[in-house]
């Protein structure tokens, strides 16, 4: 039994919490939109909020004597403690807990309900630091005027435990059922809404069982979107002579229209230039370019979508748009797959949105290559009307044309010609390397590689030069100066070497450079291995011969000793695969059938070197018209003969 200090000390304690909360009045026309209204005044959300019903609203008839609802609302004691609690830990956990870990603290709940003539409670378990159910205030709610029993051990195993989220009975009390708790069902006139109205029960009376709550909604036909989660929290929080909403309509879901998933970035503003790990943004990579290939998905489409059709309250059905399929219109150089939805590339270049068509342009246009364009990397084919400078690199899988001059570059063709109508100053930094030919007016102090031709109108100054044709330099002022040059075939020049021998000009042909220049390096990494045996060997004797006048070494020379014998043995394994191969790449030069001439319809300056087949032809005084070439292993000198490549063609496609 309460004694009346009890009371008055209990209410005091509200009056205390209540003095400490902010209260609003507000008119409004349904309790949802007043909710509403105060969680914006109170800087709180709608489930924090308790309210007094001080005048009930009414819809009225046909518009006629509606009547506003009148309430105060305020805060749940509850949720504003437990609010400031969270803040205050966040406060405190600040310093200690490290970023993006989220510590969720809830104190336990429970709930005393009276269902029939059963005393059942509901106990939820409290999360994180939360603090646990009081077992004396459970016993508290349970004992009233008309509990007849309950079991208190019962009651405290599901203070500690919990109880699963359901109601369990721990007594009984004197049921009278004429203080049962009643309900009504309100549903909107267009069966989008239902509500329960619940008068509270009087003493010994039963609250509202979940059965009782769903029996009712369908006793008033309705048959869809009871939520079964409403009617629950409507159980364990009540809210008596005011409208709960319990159920809501199916609404029906559009479909959603037919629309295209891009693959790349069709806003060619948004691209942006490479970051490198550390944040570094390097500016010769300014990543403009989108590069695909054949087959490559740059797009698909994505079909639309049936409706899905809603229910009112009473079953009744309600229709849903289907989306909208779109026309997809294609550019140049793209098709659909097979799957009729993926948007492919037919060939290897650029993709560009263009117009709203998505494009592969195959050739690549550029007025220069400069800080404003920066390094070029295409699956194609480059026109560069102007000139590439220094330090800014080309790289394309086709034809690289270049209106201008070329200076300290990298230029690379994978598969293709590169044609530079001006000249290159490589500065000895500069690179040149072709899938098939270089045309250009001249070039100086740049590496060249390419896997047919080296065509200069003009000259090839101070080049390292390897071609797997020819390397021919025709018109008036048509020479070759300085350098390393290699050719399988022949190499042409209306002049040779420089006068007085000032530069030297060194040029080899009727082998392939390649496997030549590879003969060298392993034969120079042989030499390298043997004066490191060499070396070996002595420290090995040396070693060994101390052994035999002490009988035994110390610990640290006897290791040595072990590391000598083991780097001996890999030494002589590794030149025996290094005679392997160059045993097999002295055989492939000389079966080789181009026999090679170096052919200089001008003048052959001194000092000049020519090898034809591994034979050195030294010129020792200037030699005018001549044909260099290889006869019954010696080198020999004929008259001059015209290049066997008709340079007078042009680049393919060109004319």
């Amino acid at each position: 039994m309460y004694s009346l200090d009890k009371i008055r000390e209990s209410m005091q304690k509200l009056l205390d919490v209540d003095s400490k909360l902010n209260s609003v009045e507000v008119h409004a026309d349904s309790v949802d939109e007043a909710l509403a209204d105060a969680s914006v005044q109170l800087e709180t959300k709608v489930q924090g909020l308790e309210f007094e019903v001080l005048e009930r609203g009414s819809q009225g008839f046909l518009g006629f004597g509606k009547k506003p609802w009148k309430l105060r609302i305020y805060q749940n004691p509850e949720y504003v403690a437990t609010k400031r609690k969270a803040a205050g830990d966040a406060l405190f956990a600040e310093d200690g807990a490290e970023a993006g870990e989220t510590v969720v603290n809830r104190d336990g709940l429970f709930y005393v309900r009276h269902f029939g003539d059963s005393i059942k409670l509901k106990v939820i378990l409290p999360v994180g630091d939360g603090q646990p159910v009081n077992e004396k205030e459970v016993l508290d709610a349970v004992q009233r005027p008309d509990t007849i029993d309950f079991d208190e051990k019962l009651i405290a195993k599901y203070v500690l435990n919990g109880t699963n989220n359901e109601y369990e009975k721990v007594g009984s009390y004197k049921h009278i059922v004429s203080a049962d708790s009643i309900v009504a069902v309100e549903i909107t006139r267009d069966e989008m809404h239902g509500s329960i109205l619940v008068d509270a029960p009087a003493m010994s009376g039963s609250d509202l069982t979940y059965e009782q709550i769903y029996t009712a909604l369908e006793a008033q036909g309705i048959r869809c979107g009871i939520d079964s989660d409403k009617i629950k929290e409507f159980i364990d929080n009540p809210v008596y002579s005011t409208p709960f909403e319990v159920a809501s309509a199916i609404l029906p879901e559009d479909g959603k229209d037919s629309y295209i998933q891009y693959n790349f970035e069709t806003d060619q503003n948004k691209l942006k230039a490479r970051e490198s790990e550390k944040g570094n943004v390097d500016f010769k990579e300014l990543n403009k370019i989108q590069n695909v290939v054949a087959g490559q998905v740059l797009a698909t489409k994505i079909p639309a979508t049936r409706g899905k059709g809603g229910k009112t309250l009473f079953g009744h059905y309600l229709e849903a748009k289907n989306g909208k399929e779109i026309n997809v219109t294609l550019g140049q150089n793209v098709e659909f797959d097979k799957d009729g939805v993926s948007i492919i590339a037919s060939v290897d270049g650029q993709v560009l949105f263009v117009n709203d068509k998505i494009t592969v342009e195959p050739l690549l246009m550029l007025d220069a290559v400069n800080i404003k364009s920066g390094n070029v990397k295409f699956v194609g084919s480059v026109i560069v009307k102007g000139n590439v400078e220094d330090g800014f690199d080309v790289k394309a899988s086709g034809t690289i044309d270049i209106g201008g001059s070329v200076g300290k570059c990298q230029i690379e063709s994978e598969t293709g010609d590169v044609i530079i109508h001006q000249g290159v100053f490589g500065k000895n930094e500069g690179c040149i390397k072709a899938g098939k030919s270089l045309w250009c007016k001249f070039v100086q102090e740049t590496k060249i590689e390419v896997e047919e031709n080296v065509i200069a109108t003009d000259s090839l100054m101070n080049c390292d030069i390897t071609a797997m044709k020819n390397i021919v330099a025709y018109g008036k002022k048509a020479q070759i100066t300085g350098g390393t040059l290699f050719a399988t075939e022949e190499i042409c020049a209306r002049t040779l070497g420089s006068p007085g021998g000032g530069t030297t000009t060194t040029l080899s042909v009727g082998i392939d450079p390649r496997a030549k220049k590879k003969l060298d390096d392993l034969q120079k990494s042989q030499g390298d291995l043997v004066k490191e045996l060499e070396n070996l060997e002595l420290d090995i004797q040396t070693l060994e011969n101390q052994k035999k006048i002490r009988k035994s070494l110390p610990k640290d020379k006897e290791e040595n000793l072990r590391k000598f014998l083991e780097r001996k043995n890999e030494i002589l394994s590794e030149n025996s695969e290094m005679n392997k191969e160059i045993e097999a790449l002295q055989a492939h030069l000389r079966e080789l059938k181009a026999v090679g001439k170096v052919k200089v319809e001008g003048t052959t300056y001194a000092g000049t070197k020519i090898y034809i087949r591994d034979v050195l032809d030294e010129v020792i005084t200037d030699v005018s018209s001549c044909v260099f070439y290889y006869e019954n292993a010696f080198a020999k000198r004929g008259k001059y003969e015209p290049p066997s490549l008709d340079v007078t063609k042009g680049p393919e496609g060109y004319n």
